[in-house]
């Protein structure tokens, strides 16, 4: 499957389920303490580049652009699913939403005081992956953050691994590994946050959020 192929194979999905996925996932946030704090240290450091705004990447029905604004960022989301856009349209018609694709962002160069992509690598196939974060460092601004949640393969021989998600095929990364490939991109980790699957969890992976500064 070629890049485009799994692109448009996920919009299809995400459009088929946006509905769900919204009821499913509009609260998340009010149940993690943990998401909340690693969101708001993204505000405050986002900010330190002298830029207010940042970009929701994959951002979905909104929600989390929604939050990232109410702690004074001028956020705006960007999804390649137009049922998602819709969506967060509808739920905050104060905010900009916009149909776009990670690969290939209507952003200005060097104008992002921050990048959120949180889980919405995943979908993207492993050889793919370094232009789209060279593509983040092109949109930040000198100083600015990115970051960057995904869930982590089995061990640090596991560069990569596919499973079965939900909506559309996804992969896990090594954190090393992509640790590495931000270097490579420009952009050096400040932070890592690794969450324990629990008990109830759908899925017993590690959830990995990094954040990554431009030089």
């Amino acid at each position: 499957m070629v890049e485009h192929e799994a692109l448009a194979a996920t919009r299809e999905a995400y459009d088929a389920a946006a509905p769900t996925y919204a009821e499913l996932f509009r609260d998340t946030l009010r149940d993690s303490a943990l998401d909340r704090a690693i969101l708001g240290a993204f505000a405050e450091v986002a900010t330190a580049s002298g830029e207010v705004r940042v970009a929701d990447l994959g951002c979905g029905p909104g929600h989390i652009t929604a939050h990232l604004d109410g702690l004074g960022l001028a956020a705006f989301g960007v999804d390649a699913s137009p049922a998602m856009i819709k969506l967060a349209r509808q739920a905050y018609p104060a905010l900009r939403f916009d149909v776009g694709s990670m690969t290939a962002l209507n952003i200005a160069d060097g104008t992002l005081g921050g990048v959120l992509s949180r889980w919405s690598i995943i979908h993207t196939p492993p050889h793919e992956l370094p232009a789209i974060l060279v593509e983040f460092h092109r949109v930040l601004a000198p100083g600015g953050h990115l970051l960057l949640g995904f869930s982590a393969s089995d061990g640090p021989s596991h560069l990569t691994q596919a499973f079965d998600h939900a909506v559309a095929l996804a992969y896990r990364w090594s954190p090393d590994h992509l640790a590495a490939m931000l270097r490579k991109s420009g952009l050096a980790e400040v932070a890592r946050m690794v969450r324990e699957p629990q008990p109830t969890d759908r899925r017993q992976f590690q959830e990995i959020q990094l954040l990554a500064r431009k030089a």
